[in-house]
């Protein structure tokens, strides 16, 4: 594994090893003739060149330029090696006699006790060595990460290398200690995409075969699959968490979904259910939790509940909007809010954008949108233009598709979190989240140079299907 040929990289010295063996091999030495001429044993020298020993002492060095008659810069060169050996194991061993932990969350987490054992319990166990968590921007993938790998650190007592793709963190406080080993976690990071040109050996030395988690938080480019095989291979202990809008779609990956909170629609309940029953419900539970942020005196009762129910369920329970729209309530009263989300959501979300969260949330929602192709895009202008549920047999009959090609266009749908499950007896049907049903009206730019790039769309739509103003209505709605 040697760390020369990399490009942008010519400030990081080849491993000592690898040196040594390149400038013996130069000159046409043995292992036993370099041993005989520097005076240093033949299994030294072996354990050097095989990465086995990584910290030679500096007369070990001098003796073995003068075995192999360096001179001045290779000698230098040689040196510098060597010292970059201690280092990197030095480094190595603070972060195993001290592992980081993850960044500390600013707020609680809410319904998400499931999600985060079962999550913390394959990744703990080595079941799934490569997790990607996926869902609307929005939903707490962030937040769901920093719980799944604060249990990690705690109950596993495992190192946590957290890395957060600019444009996110804002959710955390990171730990101080983990910041010297950013470098080689950033490295690692910007390596892994195919046109990644960063090195990774920092970080394939610094972890080795100890057990550790990498998280990439916000993960945009996907990473390339023979360059994750080789992280997993060289690293055998190692997990990684990745949080992003998509799947990374290697080999070996476990796909993660994680949908909005629950509602009073999802639990089978009525707008107008009463204050017992909403408390139970995770997203009433976020949502009061940051109301009374603002209003401390906030009771939930049978005059507040039906508001407090329908403002949750028009923010489909998504952590983001709920937390954005209860910073408003220092302005407005619950009924007066609900009032302006049941005329234009989309309005609402252009009122919050002087607000903390709201200029965030519009843009996490067209992020998410811009990322599909314009076959999806296409059945969202259908079905956005109806009521927003819709069942297989309508996209179908849309596209002229067959029950598999539409049962994994849906897929896509879904793992983008752009739609959920509908629960209610019968057939699958499926539901576009509101407020994203309120953005795409509005207008969300469509990535034209897709198919000015060449790139095929995965299902287009049949260039026979008729035309709607809606998907059609079936008898299993």
């Amino acid at each position: 594994m040697t760390t020369s040929a990399a490009p942008g990289t010519a400030d990081v010295p080849p491993q000592f090893g690898s040196l040594m063996r390149r400038h013996r091999l130069r000159i046409g030495l043995t292992q036993r003739e370099l041993a005989d001429l520097s005076t240093i044993s033949v299994r030294a020298i072996r354990d050097l060149e095989q990465g086995r020993a990584t910290r030679p002492r500096t007369d070990t060095v001098r003796l073995i330029a003068d075995g192999l008659r360096l001179g001045p810069r290779a000698r230098a060169d040689l040196e510098s090696a060597a010292h970059q050996g201690r280092r990197s194991a030095a480094l190595h061993e603070r972060f195993v006699t001290a592992p980081p932990a993850p960044p500390v969350a600013t707020h609680p987490l809410f319904g998400r006790d499931a999600e985060a054992r079962v999550l913390t319990d394959e990744l703990a166990s080595g079941t799934e060595r490569l997790v990607t968590m996926v869902g609307l921007s929005g939903v707490g993938k962030t937040r769901l990460a920093l719980e799944v790998a604060a249990r990690l650190h705690r109950e596993a007592q495992l190192p946590v290398l957290w890395h957060a793709v600019p444009g996110t963190g804002g959710e955390y406080r990171s730990d101080p200690d983990g910041e010297e080993f950013a470098g080689a976690v950033r490295a690692l990071v910007e390596h892994l995409p195919a046109t990644g040109d960063t090195d990774p050996a920092p970080f394939l030395e610094l972890v080795g075969d100890h057990p550790t988690v990498l998280v990439i938080d916000g993960a945009a480019d996907r990473p390339h699959a023979d360059r994750l095989t080789r992280l997993l291979r060289e690293c055998p202990q190692l997990r990684v968490l990745i949080t992003s809008d998509h799947p990374s779609d290697v080999p070996g990956e476990r796909v993660f979904l994680l949908a909005p909170l629950s509602t009073p629609d999802d639990a089978g309940e009525s707008a107008s259910a009463g204050a017992e029953e909403l408390t139970g419900m995770t997203a009433v539970q976020l949502f009061l939790s940051q109301v009374r942020r603002v209003q401390p005196e906030f009771v939930l009762d049978g005059r507040t509940a039906g508001a407090v129910a329908d403002i949750c369920r028009r923010l489909d329970g998504l952590p983001l909007a709920l937390r954005a729209a209860a910073d408003w309530l220092v302005v407005y009263d619950v009924e007066t809010l609900r009032e302006c989300l049941a005329s234009d959501p989309g309005a609402l979300l252009d009122h919050l954008t002087d607000a903390r969260e709201g200029a965030r949330l519009r843009a996490c929602l067209e992020r998410g949108l811009r990322g599909l192709d314009p076959g999806r895009h296409d059945l969202l202008d259908a079905v956005c233009a109806g009521d927003g549920e819709f069942g297989l047999e309508d996209v179908m009959a849309l596209t002229g598709r067959t029950l598999p090609e539409c049962g994994r266009l849906v897929r896509d749908l879904l793992l983008r979190g752009v739609v959920r499950p509908s629960h209610r007896p019968g057939r699958s049907r499926f539901q576009v989240l509101q407020l994203v049903r309120a953005v795409w009206r509005d207008g969300v730019a469509r990535p034209a140079a897709t198919a000015a790039a060449g790139v095929p769309e995965e299902l287009p739509l049949g260039a026979a299907a008729p035309v709607f103003d809606g998907l059609p209505r079936s008898s299993a709605h």
